[in-house]
């Protein structure tokens, strides 16, 4: 099931992911949020384990591609996108912490222009609406 993912943080001009389409294994459009962060978790662990490189294949000399100043004027950031980390993922550890993440607030997801605001709460995927994560910070500070 194909689904425009956009993350988003609170007080940034610009939008961090905007309509992303990413696929997920889902075998039914009508879903809990626990039911969609765990897919989404899976999918990008799945993405992520596909992007990383053996240690064979590492760039040593570090030279940009020639279609590298395109992407550096679209994006605005410099880098030679390697991946560093070769670190294995733990997929139910992952979706342990996503879900954990979501429960102690550090995020909030909206579909379309509803909050979802439990775990529980049910989400119809074939309204084709926008999912959208939005990261949110703490204050921090005093009066002192």
């Amino acid at each position: 099931m194909e689904l425009t993912i956009s993350v988003k943080q609170l007080g940034k001009k610009h939008p961090i992911l905007q309509n992303n389409t990413i696929s997920l294994a889902l075998s039914s459009s009508i879903v809990t949020l626990k039911d969609l962060l765990e897919a989404v978790v899976e999918s990008q662990v799945e993405k992520f384990k596909t992007s990383s490189f053996e240690w064979d294949d590492q760039d040593t000399i570090h030279l940009p591609k020639e279609n590298y100043l395109p992407i550096l004027t679209d994006t605005g950031k410099v880098g030679f996108g390697a991946l560093y980390n070769h670190n294995i993922i733990d997929l139910q550890k992952a979706k342990e912490t996503a879900l954990l993440a979501y429960e102690d607030g550090l995020f909030a997801v909206f579909y379309g222009d509803d909050e979802l605001q439990t775990l529980s709460d049910t989400i119809e995927l074939s309204e084709n609406k926008a999912l959208t994560f939005i990261r949110l910070t703490f204050l921090s500070g005093s009066y002192w």
